[in-house]
């Protein structure tokens, strides 16, 4: 017997006297009761701790990404009517048109219908005569149709009785008034009724940044604000039921393209989408990677667990077939422990998933609602699937070899070769298992990369881990060498598919923890690029060109340094390649929106410095040329080399698309879908934009200034929403850094686990070693040497695998900018060395501190 099997006194739980002894009438225990017993002596002496350590964390930390986005998943199906504003919404620039009105009508649907605009709102000359740029919204008496309006002082209300509005708390400070004073809009005058706290319906557009005014619609016109030249946003929500929603859907897209209407598109429910969209997405998609790699650091941790699980068991089983112990048995005995405890540990899992969830859904509570719906089954089955596939997939596989191991085994320490039955159970648990990560990865590019990449990346590991441990014996010659050093390397050599098992589970579980070490670093530093401390607060537009020079005056009076100023240009894409543009020829209905609308232009000779190409080349002062960003020639199918023509003002630009440029929305930057390469386009009618940060404590001074100098200008106060936008981030970041730690801690477990496979062996080696005279300090440096040359060779390996999987997920999954970082090699390699000496010298800790004897009783056994 092993020293470390529980058995080594007392008889295998379940073995029974051979025919013809005095107790041959004893019956065996039942199979129910044998595996119960196996499984409780197992668990007391510490067999599966790791095991069940691993099969926990990896369950738990897929249970909680599952949970979270499953929740995240009901809400958004559930407020996504809520955030339209209806179950269908016909969104334009013009008017509803009447036949879409006469067809809800027909239909016997509920409609409502909103007018959106920015406009000036001012306070009373005896009020301080304070004026903002206010987002006016006009609704019809039926609004809200889905969800409510919530007011600030928790009353539930619908539209503004006529003469009367409800107003953002930023209305309220902006003009230093109350609710029940006065407000001016337009030629209107108009009395505060109420403060709003929740709109049901606001949506995420640039415009719905800017405080809320909403007004009755029986009071817009005279407000006098609606002209002939307005630029207005009309929505119609409609309500029905199901059959009278596809009804009303398909006529009206029907009608839409039959009659050409331009700038209209029609919204769905699968159109909503909550503030800040991208950066849960991203969020959400690094919570998936580390789930994923979690469940592969697990599939290794419990294949090596299970190894060295059944190399402990070898004389159990051994014993148990000397006695009369049958191969089906056995197998049944270890295939019902296994699901026991698979069973037990998953359930584990998934409660501690699941209490984990609630910690993330309170880091993300800026950026999520907190009344989620509760989640579905299908977490709890994903967890249990996880588990299962885990333990029986992987873990199964070795320790049924135990079943059919004859008693001579325990002299070779070996289990044999794979048996047919541990081959089917390995290969149907890879399926489960890979079925599992297909559905939790919900990216196909995701998922393929980090399963694919950890594929490939453990071939390329025992192919160079193989030649490295050939190549040792040329490298230390055996004289002049070092008596440690020439120990440690011949030992390495001697068992050769060890040491490659060994550095591939080491370079697995590195790789992993490089791997998400440089996401984590990379996706967080691109929140904080986007949205930096002094990141654009104002936005200013309409400024006209000959008010240029004064207005840039004015920002260097007041100490403003870094700003955006481009020119601004209004033109209308009319053809591709020589062929007129229609929103028909497009299948997505982004792509019909993209050519309905006029496009935002601008001109710079240098291309702007958070702007990178992603194709061609930027060259300044470029005739003819212009470059386009990548999201939009992606929808609408463009290339490099293409020749747009664009409609400014009655004048025909045309130009052959020279770059494309990678732009992040998210950024608080002044972006353009189309830039010229040129520094001056003076026959083009144009305005200018300008974003800054106004410098602390002069804000609402220079706001005054600019406004009182600049009458016709825009500005845009977006401090409060950039404020949000930060905090947002740094909770989304906490998160993150919260189920990497989870990770983290199951990597740690993976090198326990990879160290402690070398016990047995070692135990062997070196009681032989110190029965031939070598001393315990002897002992301790070819150890010491042993972990830290396997361990830097892992590191290595995981450090190169990890910048071309580093490279490969950010440029096709996160869709960011990725960096070679050379510091990576030489991290991973140190910290491959110190780990694996941490993890080696807490698992063989006592094994050289034992006393010669009792070493060489033990490798006896």
């Amino acid at each position: 017997m092993s020293a470390q099997s529980p058995s080594q006194s007392v008889p295998p739980t379940g073995a029974w006297p051979a025919t013809g002894s005095a107790s041959s009438t004893r019956r065996p225990p039942s199979l129910w009761r044998q595996t119960a017993l196996q499984t409780w002596r197992d668990a007391r002496a510490g067999e599966l701790y790791l095991l069940v350590l691993a099969l926990i964390l990896a369950v738990a930390a897929v249970c909680a990404v599952a949970f979270l986005s499953d929740r995240l998943d009901r809400g958004l199906r559930r407020d996504a009517a809520q955030l339209l504003g209806g179950d269908v919404v016909l969104a334009s620039d013009q008017p509803t048109p009447a036949g879409v009105r006469e067809l809800a009508k027909r239909l016997g649907m509920q409609t409502v219908e909103t007018l959106s605009f920015p406009s000036m709102a001012r306070a009373p000359d005896t009020l301080g005569g304070g004026s903002r740029l206010v987002s006016v919204k006009a609704v019809s008496p039926s609004y809200p149709l889905r969800g409510a309006l919530t007011l600030s002082d928790g009353r539930k209300a619908g539209a503004p009785a006529p003469g009367s509005v409800w107003v953002d708390p930023g209305v309220l400070t902006a003009l230093n008034v109350k609710v029940g004073d006065t407000v001016l809009l337009g030629d209107a005058s108009l009395r505060i009724a109420g403060q709003i706290g929740n709109e049901p319906d606001r949506g995420a557009g640039f415009m719905n940044l800017m405080p809320r005014v909403m007004v009755a619609q029986a009071d817009l016109p005279a407000t006098g604000l609606i002209q002939p030249a307005s630029r207005v946003t009309y929505r119609y929500g409609v309500v029905g039921n199901e059959a009278a929603v596809r009804t009303f859907t398909a006529d009206t897209q029907q009608a839409v393209r039959s009659n050409n209407w331009r700038g209209i598109r029609l919204e769905s429910l699968e159109s909503g989408r909550p503030e800040m969209r991208q950066t849960l997405d991203r969020a959400t998609k690094f919570l998936n990677l580390v789930a994923l790699l979690a469940a592969l650091l697990a599939a290794i941790a419990v294949a090596l667990a299970a190894r060295e699980f059944a190399n402990r068991h070898l004389n159990d089983c051994a014993m148990l077939r000397v006695l009369g112990q049958p191969q089906r048995r056995l197998s049944w005995v270890f295939t019902l422990e296994f699901a026991l405890v698979g069973g037990v540990g998953s359930a584990v899992g998934i409660l501690l998933g699941f209490l984990l969830h609630y910690v993330f859904i309170g880091l993300l509570a800026g950026l999520i609602a907190v009344d989620l719906p509760a989640a579905g089954v299908w977490p709890v089955l994903l967890g249990l699937g996880m588990g299962m596939s885990l333990l029986l997939g992987f873990g199964l596989p070795p320790v049924l070899q135990l079943a059919s191991v004859p008693p001579l085994r325990v002299i070779r320490r070996d289990v044999g070769r794979p048996k047919a039955t541990s081959v089917l159970v390995l290969g149907a648990g890879v399926l489960g298992f890979v079925a599992v990560l297909t559905a939790l990865s919900a990216d196909w590019r995701l998922g393929l990369i980090a399963t694919g990449g950890f594929v490939v990346a453990l071939a390329l590991f025992a192919l160079l881990a193989w030649l490295a441990v050939l190549a040792l014996r040329r490298l230390v010659p055996q004289a002049g060498a070092p008596r440690w050093l020439l120990l440690a390397t011949r030992q390495v050599a001697a068992r050769p598919a060890f040491a490659v098992l060994q550095v591939g589970a080491l370079s697995l579980g590195l790789l992993a923890l490089a791997l998400l070490v440089l996401l984590r670093t990379d996706l967080i530093d691109s929140w904080r690029a986007a949205t930096p401390a002094n990141a654009p607060d104002r936005f200013i537009i309409n400024i006209q060109p000959d008010q240029g020079a004064a207005f840039r005056s004015e920002l260097d009076k007041a100490g403003v340094k870094d700003y955006d100023w481009y020119p601004m240009i209004r033109g209308r894409l009319v053809s591709i390649n020589g062929q007129p543009v229609r929103a028909g020829q497009f299948q997505e209905e982004r792509a019909q929106r993209l050519v309905e609308r006029e496009f935002n232009l601008s001109h710079s000779a240098e291309l702007p410095s958070h702007n990178q190409l992603s194709q061609g080349r930027w060259t300044p002062d470029e005739k003819g040329g212009v470059s386009v960003e990548q999201g939009l020639a992606d929808q609408l199918g463009l290339k490099l080399g293409d020749r747009l023509a664009f409609d400014i003002a009655g004048t025909t630009v045309e130009s052959r698309i020279s770059s494309l440029r990678k732009v992040d929305w998210g950024s608080m930057r002044v972006n353009f879908f189309v830039l010229f390469p040129q520094a001056d386009m003076p026959d083009l009618p144009m305005s200018y934009i300008s974003a800054f940060h106004a410098p602390a404590g002069q804000a609402q001074a220079l706001d005054r200034t600019l406004v009182r100098a600049f009458p016709n200008l825009t500005l845009v106060d977006v401090s409060a929403e950039l404020k949000q936008i930060q905090s947002v981030l740094e909770q989304v970041s906490m998160a993150v850094q919260l189920l990497f730690a989870v990770a983290l801690a199951l990597g740690v477990v993976v090198l326990l686990v990879a160290a402690v496979g070398s016990r047995e062996a070692r135990t062997r080696e070196f009681a032989l070693m110190r029965a031939m005279g070598a001393s315990s300090a002897l002992m301790a440096a070819v150890q010491r040497a042993e972990l830290l040359g396997l361990g830097a060779l892992a590191g290595l390996l995981a450090g190169l695998a990890a910048q071309a999987m580093g490279w490969a997920l950010t440029r096709y999954a996160f869709d960011f900018e990725w960096q070679f970082k050379p510091w990576v090699l030489l991290g991973t390699t140190v910290g491959g060395a110190l780990l694996a000496q941490l993890a080696g010298w807490w698992a063989l800790r006592g094994v050289l501190q034992r006393p010669v004897v009792q070493t060489l009783r033990d490798a006896q056994d």
